[in-house]
Protein backbone atom coordinates (compact mmCIF):
# COMPACT_ATOMS: atom_id res chain seq x y z
CA UNK A 1 0.00 0.00 0.00
CA UNK A 2 1.40 3.54 -0.74
CA UNK A 3 1.46 6.08 1.70
CA UNK A 4 -0.76 9.36 1.16
CA UNK A 5 2.30 11.39 0.61
CA UNK A 6 3.86 8.89 -2.19
CA UNK A 7 0.66 9.62 -4.13
CA UNK A 8 1.93 11.91 -6.29
CA UNK A 9 4.05 9.59 -7.97
CA UNK A 10 5.26 5.87 -8.08
CA UNK A 11 5.85 3.17 -6.07
CA UNK A 12 9.58 1.58 -6.41
CA UNK A 13 7.74 -1.62 -7.38
CA UNK A 14 6.69 -2.40 -10.97
CA UNK A 15 6.69 1.27 -11.62
CA UNK A 16 6.08 2.69 -14.96
CA UNK A 17 9.40 3.58 -16.70
CA UNK A 18 10.57 6.82 -17.24
CA UNK A 19 13.01 5.15 -20.28
CA UNK A 20 9.92 4.32 -21.62
CA UNK A 21 7.57 7.23 -21.54
CA UNK A 22 10.22 9.85 -22.54
CA UNK A 23 10.55 7.81 -25.50
CA UNK A 24 7.52 8.87 -26.89
CA UNK A 25 7.83 11.92 -29.17
CA UNK A 26 3.91 12.97 -29.36
CA UNK A 27 3.93 12.33 -33.26
CA UNK A 28 0.45 10.75 -32.90
CA UNK A 29 0.63 8.11 -35.78
CA UNK A 30 -0.70 5.79 -33.02
CA UNK A 31 -3.85 7.50 -32.76
CA UNK A 32 -5.73 6.06 -35.69
CA UNK A 33 -4.37 2.51 -34.44
CA UNK A 34 -6.54 3.37 -31.45
CA UNK A 35 -9.57 1.14 -30.89
CA UNK A 36 -10.43 4.03 -27.99
CA UNK A 37 -9.22 6.57 -29.83
CA UNK A 38 -10.97 6.47 -32.44
CA UNK A 39 -14.38 5.97 -30.95
CA UNK A 40 -13.94 8.61 -28.94
CA UNK A 41 -11.72 10.77 -30.77
CA UNK A 42 -10.85 12.13 -27.48
CA UNK A 43 -6.83 12.58 -27.12
CA UNK A 44 -6.84 11.67 -23.33
CA UNK A 45 -8.71 8.15 -25.04
CA UNK A 46 -5.24 7.87 -27.25
CA UNK A 47 -2.06 6.28 -26.35
CA UNK A 48 -0.72 9.98 -26.40
CA UNK A 49 -2.75 11.17 -24.00
CA UNK A 50 -2.16 8.38 -21.77
CA UNK A 51 1.30 8.24 -21.97
CA UNK A 52 1.54 11.75 -20.88
CA UNK A 53 -0.78 11.09 -17.80
CA UNK A 54 1.66 8.46 -16.84
CA UNK A 55 4.50 10.70 -17.19
CA UNK A 56 2.37 13.36 -15.01
CA UNK A 57 2.10 10.95 -12.29
CA UNK A 58 5.68 10.05 -12.56
CA UNK A 59 6.91 13.35 -12.47
CA UNK A 60 4.72 14.29 -9.76
CA UNK A 61 2.05 16.89 -11.30
CA UNK A 62 -0.60 14.41 -10.89
CA UNK A 63 -2.30 12.35 -8.16
CA UNK A 64 -1.76 8.50 -9.08
CA UNK A 65 -5.34 7.98 -7.55
CA UNK A 66 -7.29 11.23 -9.53
CA UNK A 67 -10.48 9.97 -11.34
CA UNK A 68 -9.21 10.58 -14.48
CA UNK A 69 -6.21 8.96 -14.56
CA UNK A 70 -7.84 5.61 -12.78
CA UNK A 71 -10.48 5.86 -15.84
CA UNK A 72 -8.12 5.79 -18.89
CA UNK A 73 -5.80 3.23 -17.25
CA UNK A 74 -9.04 1.10 -17.30
CA UNK A 75 -10.40 2.30 -20.87
CA UNK A 76 -7.03 1.23 -22.27
CA UNK A 77 -7.44 -1.88 -23.61
CA UNK A 78 -4.03 -3.13 -23.97
CA UNK A 79 -4.52 -4.27 -27.79
CA UNK A 80 -0.76 -2.79 -28.10
CA UNK A 81 -1.61 -1.82 -31.77
CA UNK A 82 0.02 1.24 -31.30
CA UNK A 83 3.29 -0.39 -30.61
CA UNK A 84 2.83 -2.03 -34.08
CA UNK A 85 2.82 1.68 -35.66
CA UNK A 86 5.33 3.63 -33.36
CA UNK A 87 8.58 4.78 -34.92
CA UNK A 88 9.92 5.09 -31.73
CA UNK A 89 9.15 1.56 -29.93
CA UNK A 90 7.80 2.32 -27.12
CA UNK A 91 6.77 -0.04 -25.18
CA UNK A 92 3.02 1.10 -24.65
CA UNK A 93 1.66 -2.49 -22.95
CA UNK A 94 4.28 -2.20 -20.59
CA UNK A 95 3.45 1.26 -19.33
CA UNK A 96 0.01 0.26 -18.96
CA UNK A 97 0.35 -2.90 -16.75
CA UNK A 98 3.01 -1.27 -14.60
CA UNK A 99 0.42 1.85 -14.11
CA UNK A 100 -2.43 -0.62 -13.30
CA UNK A 101 -0.51 -2.15 -10.57
CA UNK A 102 0.69 1.00 -9.00
CA UNK A 103 -3.20 1.81 -8.91
CA UNK A 104 -3.95 -1.51 -7.58
CA UNK A 105 -1.52 -1.07 -4.62
CA UNK A 106 -2.33 2.00 -3.89
CA UNK A 107 -5.80 1.94 -3.30
CA UNK A 108 -7.50 -1.62 -3.47
CA UNK A 109 -11.34 -0.41 -3.75
CA UNK A 110 -14.45 -1.02 -1.74
CA UNK A 111 -15.06 -4.00 0.41
CA UNK A 112 -17.26 -6.04 -2.66
CA UNK A 113 -14.40 -4.80 -4.94
CA UNK A 114 -11.39 -6.57 -2.81
CA UNK A 115 -13.25 -9.30 -2.25
CA UNK A 116 -13.76 -10.01 -5.77
CA UNK A 117 -10.89 -9.59 -7.17
CA UNK A 118 -8.85 -11.94 -4.25
CA UNK A 119 -11.50 -14.88 -5.46
CA UNK A 120 -10.79 -14.00 -9.14
CA UNK A 121 -7.14 -13.28 -9.38
CA UNK A 122 -5.68 -14.93 -5.96
CA UNK A 123 -8.08 -18.22 -5.60
CA UNK A 124 -9.47 -19.17 -8.93
CA UNK A 125 -7.04 -18.36 -11.40
CA UNK A 126 -4.46 -19.54 -9.50
CA UNK A 127 -5.14 -23.77 -9.87
CA UNK A 128 -6.52 -25.05 -13.47
CA UNK A 129 -8.46 -27.73 -10.59
CA UNK A 130 -10.23 -24.01 -9.10
CA UNK A 131 -11.39 -23.32 -12.61
CA UNK A 132 -12.32 -26.78 -13.38
CA UNK A 133 -14.90 -26.83 -10.35
CA UNK A 134 -16.16 -23.12 -11.54
CA UNK A 135 -16.88 -24.69 -14.63
CA UNK A 136 -19.04 -27.32 -13.48
CA UNK A 137 -20.70 -25.53 -11.69
CA UNK A 138 -21.68 -23.23 -14.61
CA UNK A 139 -22.63 -26.17 -16.62
CA UNK A 140 -25.24 -26.72 -14.16
CA UNK A 141 -26.22 -23.65 -14.68
CA UNK A 142 -26.50 -23.50 -18.42
CA UNK A 143 -28.00 -27.09 -18.67
CA UNK A 144 -30.57 -27.20 -16.11
CA UNK A 145 -32.66 -25.15 -17.47
CA UNK A 146 -32.21 -22.52 -15.15
CA UNK A 147 -30.14 -20.16 -17.01
CA UNK A 148 -32.82 -20.55 -19.63
CA UNK A 149 -35.80 -19.79 -16.72
CA UNK A 150 -33.65 -16.72 -15.84
CA UNK A 151 -33.24 -15.35 -19.14
CA UNK A 152 -37.17 -15.74 -19.99
CA UNK A 153 -38.24 -13.81 -16.33
CA UNK A 154 -36.12 -11.04 -16.88
CA UNK A 155 -34.51 -11.29 -13.77
CA UNK A 156 -30.58 -11.22 -15.24
CA UNK A 157 -31.82 -7.40 -16.83
CA UNK A 158 -33.11 -6.51 -13.79
CA UNK A 159 -30.11 -7.35 -11.68
CA UNK A 160 -28.47 -6.27 -14.32
CA UNK A 161 -26.26 -9.77 -15.35
CA UNK A 162 -27.77 -10.26 -18.59
CA UNK A 163 -24.81 -8.58 -20.60
CA UNK A 164 -22.62 -10.82 -17.91
CA UNK A 165 -24.73 -13.74 -19.04
CA UNK A 166 -24.94 -13.11 -22.80
CA UNK A 167 -20.78 -13.00 -22.88
CA UNK A 168 -20.67 -16.31 -20.79
CA UNK A 169 -18.80 -19.09 -22.34
CA UNK A 170 -20.87 -22.49 -22.94
CA UNK A 171 -18.88 -24.83 -20.96
CA UNK A 172 -17.78 -28.33 -22.98
CA UNK A 173 -19.40 -31.33 -22.35
CA UNK A 174 -16.04 -32.80 -21.64
CA UNK A 175 -12.57 -31.08 -20.55
CA UNK A 176 -9.30 -30.94 -21.82
CA UNK A 177 -7.72 -31.57 -18.50
CA UNK A 178 -3.67 -31.89 -18.71
CA UNK A 179 -2.59 -35.67 -16.83
CA UNK A 180 0.29 -35.68 -18.58
CA UNK A 181 -1.03 -37.11 -21.94
CA UNK A 182 1.78 -38.07 -24.44
CA UNK A 183 0.33 -38.42 -27.87
CA UNK A 184 3.65 -39.85 -30.06
CA UNK A 185 4.03 -39.65 -33.68
CA UNK A 186 5.58 -42.60 -35.89
CA UNK A 187 8.46 -40.26 -37.13
CA UNK A 188 8.74 -37.29 -34.61
CA UNK A 189 10.51 -33.70 -35.13
CA UNK A 190 10.56 -33.28 -31.57
CA UNK A 191 8.45 -32.46 -28.82
CA UNK A 192 6.24 -29.82 -27.92
CA UNK A 193 4.64 -29.10 -24.47
CA UNK A 194 1.16 -28.33 -25.07
CA UNK A 195 -0.25 -25.55 -23.24
CA UNK A 196 -3.90 -26.40 -22.27
CA UNK A 197 -5.33 -22.47 -20.88
CA UNK A 198 -7.46 -21.35 -18.27
CA UNK A 199 -10.78 -20.77 -20.25
CA UNK A 200 -9.45 -23.16 -23.76
CA UNK A 201 -9.57 -26.05 -21.40
CA UNK A 202 -13.29 -25.79 -20.49
CA UNK A 203 -15.32 -23.93 -22.61
CA UNK A 204 -12.66 -24.67 -26.02
CA UNK A 205 -11.54 -27.93 -25.36
CA UNK A 206 -12.66 -29.16 -28.88
CA UNK A 207 -9.81 -26.50 -29.92
CA UNK A 208 -7.33 -28.10 -27.72
CA UNK A 209 -7.91 -31.06 -29.06
CA UNK A 210 -7.54 -30.17 -32.57
CA UNK A 211 -4.21 -28.48 -31.52
CA UNK A 212 -2.87 -31.80 -30.63
CA UNK A 213 -4.33 -33.48 -33.69
CA UNK A 214 -2.49 -30.83 -35.87
CA UNK A 215 0.35 -30.82 -34.12
CA UNK A 216 1.17 -35.03 -34.41
CA UNK A 217 0.17 -34.42 -38.76
CA UNK A 218 2.65 -31.67 -38.09
CA UNK A 219 4.95 -34.71 -36.76
CA UNK A 220 5.57 -33.37 -33.32
CA UNK A 221 5.05 -35.57 -30.11
CA UNK A 222 2.61 -33.97 -27.93
CA UNK A 223 3.06 -33.49 -23.91
CA UNK A 224 0.67 -32.04 -21.68
CA UNK A 225 1.98 -31.99 -18.40
CA UNK A 226 -0.71 -32.08 -15.18
CA UNK A 227 1.71 -29.22 -13.14
CA UNK A 228 0.44 -25.96 -15.59
CA UNK A 229 -1.14 -23.24 -14.80
CA UNK A 230 -3.24 -20.50 -16.25
CA UNK A 231 -0.37 -17.97 -17.60
CA UNK A 232 -0.91 -15.27 -15.58
CA UNK A 233 -2.07 -12.91 -18.53
CA UNK A 234 -5.38 -11.66 -16.97
CA UNK A 235 -3.47 -10.82 -13.47
CA UNK A 236 -0.60 -9.09 -14.69
CA UNK A 237 -3.58 -7.11 -17.35
CA UNK A 238 -5.75 -6.44 -13.75
CA UNK A 239 -2.42 -5.00 -11.87
CA UNK A 240 -1.75 -8.38 -10.08
CA UNK A 241 1.59 -8.29 -10.97
CA UNK A 242 2.77 -10.58 -7.91
CA UNK A 243 0.17 -13.42 -8.70
CA UNK A 244 0.19 -13.52 -12.41
CA UNK A 245 4.22 -14.02 -11.79
CA UNK A 246 3.66 -16.57 -9.23
CA UNK A 247 1.70 -18.42 -12.03
CA UNK A 248 4.94 -17.88 -14.57
CA UNK A 249 6.92 -19.81 -12.24
CA UNK A 250 4.88 -22.62 -12.12
CA UNK A 251 4.96 -22.75 -15.47
CA UNK A 252 8.59 -21.98 -16.17
CA UNK A 253 9.41 -25.26 -13.59
CA UNK A 254 6.85 -27.55 -15.49
CA UNK A 255 8.72 -27.06 -19.18
CA UNK A 256 11.96 -27.27 -17.88
CA UNK A 257 11.10 -30.77 -16.16
CA UNK A 258 9.26 -31.52 -19.73
CA UNK A 259 12.22 -31.60 -21.76
CA UNK A 260 10.17 -30.15 -24.69
CA UNK A 261 11.56 -28.48 -27.70
CA UNK A 262 9.14 -25.76 -26.89
CA UNK A 263 5.90 -24.56 -25.49
CA UNK A 264 2.63 -24.47 -27.58
CA UNK A 265 -0.28 -22.04 -27.12
CA UNK A 266 -3.46 -21.97 -29.03
CA UNK A 267 -4.64 -18.18 -27.39
CA UNK A 268 -3.23 -15.46 -28.64
CA UNK A 269 -3.53 -13.42 -25.16
CA UNK A 270 -1.64 -16.10 -23.08
CA UNK A 271 1.20 -16.63 -25.80
CA UNK A 272 1.52 -12.84 -25.72
CA UNK A 273 2.28 -13.45 -22.08
CA UNK A 274 4.55 -16.28 -22.23
CA UNK A 275 6.62 -14.56 -24.34
CA UNK A 276 6.75 -11.66 -22.09
CA UNK A 277 7.90 -14.15 -18.76
CA UNK A 278 11.62 -12.16 -19.09
CA UNK A 279 10.25 -8.77 -18.78
CA UNK A 280 8.06 -9.78 -15.70
CA UNK A 281 11.29 -10.77 -14.05
CA UNK A 282 13.30 -7.96 -15.54
CA UNK A 283 16.28 -7.15 -12.57
CA UNK A 284 15.26 -10.85 -10.58
CA UNK A 285 18.75 -12.42 -10.16
CA UNK A 286 16.77 -16.15 -9.47
CA UNK A 287 14.37 -15.94 -12.27
CA UNK A 288 15.01 -13.03 -15.25
CA UNK A 289 17.51 -15.81 -17.37
CA UNK A 290 15.34 -18.58 -16.46
CA UNK A 291 12.11 -16.74 -17.94
CA UNK A 292 13.71 -15.21 -21.01
CA UNK A 293 15.22 -19.07 -21.72
CA UNK A 294 11.76 -20.03 -20.97
CA UNK A 295 10.26 -17.46 -23.49
CA UNK A 296 12.73 -18.03 -26.56
CA UNK A 297 10.98 -21.72 -26.75
CA UNK A 298 7.36 -20.38 -26.75
CA UNK A 299 5.40 -20.60 -30.18
CA UNK A 300 1.35 -19.72 -31.49
CA UNK A 301 0.55 -23.05 -32.33
CA UNK A 302 -0.18 -21.10 -35.88
CA UNK A 303 3.18 -19.63 -35.61
CA UNK A 304 4.65 -23.49 -35.67
CA UNK A 305 2.44 -25.17 -38.16
CA UNK A 306 3.19 -22.35 -40.76
CA UNK A 307 6.82 -23.01 -40.29
CA UNK A 308 6.64 -26.79 -41.13
CA UNK A 309 4.75 -26.13 -43.87
CA UNK A 310 2.38 -29.18 -44.17
CA UNK A 311 1.08 -30.70 -47.06
CA UNK A 312 -1.87 -29.57 -48.57
CA UNK A 313 -4.97 -31.16 -47.02
CA UNK A 314 -6.88 -33.72 -49.32
CA UNK A 315 -10.12 -32.42 -47.37
CA UNK A 316 -11.75 -29.37 -48.78
CA UNK A 317 -14.31 -26.61 -47.03
CA UNK A 318 -16.06 -25.05 -49.62
CA UNK A 319 -16.97 -21.83 -47.99
CA UNK A 320 -15.91 -18.13 -47.28
CA UNK A 321 -13.98 -17.04 -44.25
CA UNK A 322 -13.02 -13.87 -43.18
CA UNK A 323 -10.11 -13.64 -39.84
CA UNK A 324 -10.44 -11.28 -37.34
CA UNK A 325 -7.06 -10.55 -35.94
CA UNK A 326 -6.46 -10.95 -32.32
CA UNK A 327 -4.76 -7.74 -31.27
CA UNK A 328 -2.72 -10.00 -29.15
CA UNK A 329 -1.54 -12.13 -32.28
CA UNK A 330 -1.02 -9.46 -34.29
CA UNK A 331 -0.01 -6.30 -32.21
CA UNK A 332 1.84 -7.57 -29.55
CA UNK A 333 3.15 -11.03 -31.38
CA UNK A 334 3.70 -9.44 -34.81
CA UNK A 335 1.95 -12.86 -36.27
CA UNK A 336 0.27 -11.66 -39.49
CA UNK A 337 0.80 -13.80 -42.63
CA UNK A 338 1.11 -17.18 -40.86
CA UNK A 339 -2.95 -17.66 -39.81
CA UNK A 340 -3.91 -16.39 -43.39
CA UNK A 341 -1.11 -18.45 -45.23
CA UNK A 342 -2.70 -21.45 -43.27
CA UNK A 343 -6.29 -20.48 -44.34
CA UNK A 344 -5.02 -19.85 -47.83
CA UNK A 345 -3.67 -23.66 -48.22
CA UNK A 346 -7.29 -25.18 -47.20
CA UNK A 347 -9.02 -26.40 -50.49
CA UNK A 348 -11.99 -24.76 -51.31
CA UNK A 349 -11.71 -22.12 -48.67
CA UNK A 350 -12.68 -18.36 -49.97
CA UNK A 351 -10.87 -15.75 -47.73
CA UNK A 352 -12.51 -12.59 -47.80
CA UNK A 353 -10.50 -9.72 -45.40
CA UNK A 354 -12.97 -7.66 -43.28
CA UNK A 355 -12.26 -4.07 -42.73
CA UNK A 356 -10.05 -3.11 -39.36
CA UNK A 357 -9.44 -6.55 -38.94
CA UNK A 358 -6.99 -5.69 -36.55
CA UNK A 359 -8.97 -3.24 -34.46
CA UNK A 360 -10.14 -4.94 -31.07
CA UNK A 361 -13.28 -6.23 -31.03
CA UNK A 362 -13.47 -5.18 -27.53
CA UNK A 363 -12.95 -8.45 -25.55
CA UNK A 364 -9.55 -7.92 -24.22
CA UNK A 365 -9.70 -10.17 -21.04
CA UNK A 366 -12.09 -8.70 -19.00
CA UNK A 367 -12.94 -5.40 -20.64
CA UNK A 368 -15.79 -6.55 -21.70
CA UNK A 369 -17.12 -6.70 -17.69
CA UNK A 370 -15.57 -3.83 -16.24
CA UNK A 371 -15.96 -1.24 -19.40
CA UNK A 372 -19.08 -2.61 -21.25
CA UNK A 373 -20.08 0.56 -23.06
CA UNK A 374 -16.64 0.41 -24.40
CA UNK A 375 -16.47 -2.89 -25.32
CA UNK A 376 -19.76 -3.14 -26.66
CA UNK A 377 -19.09 -0.44 -29.42
CA UNK A 378 -16.22 -2.24 -30.69
CA UNK A 379 -17.92 -5.21 -30.56
CA UNK A 380 -20.69 -4.31 -33.07
CA UNK A 381 -18.21 -2.50 -34.99
CA UNK A 382 -16.34 -5.97 -35.43
CA UNK A 383 -19.43 -7.49 -35.97
CA UNK A 384 -20.44 -5.32 -38.47
CA UNK A 385 -17.56 -5.21 -40.56
CA UNK A 386 -17.84 -9.25 -40.15
CA UNK A 387 -21.36 -9.42 -41.58
CA UNK A 388 -20.21 -6.62 -44.70
CA UNK A 389 -17.79 -9.53 -46.05
CA UNK A 390 -20.89 -11.74 -46.98
CA UNK A 391 -18.30 -14.68 -44.81
CA UNK A 392 -20.26 -17.75 -44.02
CA UNK A 393 -17.28 -17.92 -40.56
CA UNK A 394 -15.37 -15.80 -38.84
CA UNK A 395 -12.27 -17.19 -37.54
CA UNK A 396 -9.78 -16.27 -35.32
CA UNK A 397 -7.24 -17.26 -32.82
CA UNK A 398 -7.93 -16.23 -29.38
CA UNK A 399 -11.02 -17.68 -26.42
CA UNK A 400 -11.74 -13.65 -25.72
CA UNK A 401 -12.48 -12.83 -29.50
CA UNK A 402 -14.20 -15.86 -30.22
CA UNK A 403 -16.92 -15.28 -26.91
CA UNK A 404 -17.20 -11.52 -27.77
CA UNK A 405 -17.63 -12.32 -31.66
CA UNK A 406 -20.32 -15.07 -30.96
CA UNK A 407 -22.23 -12.54 -28.85
CA UNK A 408 -21.91 -10.08 -31.52
CA UNK A 409 -23.07 -11.95 -34.21
CA UNK A 410 -26.05 -13.44 -32.61
CA UNK A 411 -28.59 -11.02 -32.82
CA UNK A 412 -27.79 -10.35 -36.47
CA UNK A 413 -29.67 -11.48 -39.60
CA UNK A 414 -27.26 -13.44 -40.95
CA UNK A 415 -25.72 -16.36 -38.28
CA UNK A 416 -22.17 -16.50 -39.06
CA UNK A 417 -20.00 -19.16 -37.40
CA UNK A 418 -16.94 -18.18 -35.45
CA UNK A 419 -14.44 -20.47 -35.78
CA UNK A 420 -11.02 -21.25 -34.14
CA UNK A 421 -7.75 -20.98 -37.46
CA UNK A 422 -6.91 -24.75 -35.86
CA UNK A 423 -9.93 -26.33 -35.96
CA UNK A 424 -10.74 -25.07 -39.65
CA UNK A 425 -7.11 -26.95 -40.08
CA UNK A 426 -8.35 -30.13 -38.27
CA UNK A 427 -11.60 -30.20 -40.59
CA UNK A 428 -9.92 -30.12 -43.94
CA UNK A 429 -7.12 -32.86 -42.67
CA UNK A 430 -10.12 -35.25 -40.83
CA UNK A 431 -11.88 -34.76 -44.06
CA UNK A 432 -9.08 -36.24 -45.80
CA UNK A 433 -7.98 -39.73 -47.26
CA UNK A 434 -5.23 -39.80 -44.86
CA UNK A 435 -5.66 -37.52 -41.91
CA UNK A 436 -1.74 -37.80 -41.29
CA UNK A 437 0.76 -36.42 -42.29
CA UNK A 438 3.74 -38.77 -43.11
Amino acid sequence: MLSAHALRGFGDSDAPSDAIYNRCVRCGLCLSSCPTYIETLTETSGPRGRISLIKAVGEGSLDLLSPGFIYQMSECLGCRACEAVCPSGVHYGQLIETARAQIVCADRGSFFVRVARAMAFRFLFMKLGRLRMAARLLRIYQRSGLQAFLQRSGILKLLRLDRMDALMPAISSSFFTPRNQRFDTQTSRGTVFMHAGCVMHVAFAAVDEATVRMLQRARFTVVVPASQECCGALNVHAGERDSGRALAKRNIETFERSGADFYVINAAGCGAALKEYGEWFAGDPLWESRALAFSSKVRDVLELLADVELPTPQGSIAQTVTYQEPCHLAHAQRIVNAPRALLDAIPGLQLAEMAESSVCCGSAGIYNLTMPEMSERLGRRKAANARATGADVVATANPGCALQLQAMLKNGATQMRVAHIVELLDEAYSASASSTVG
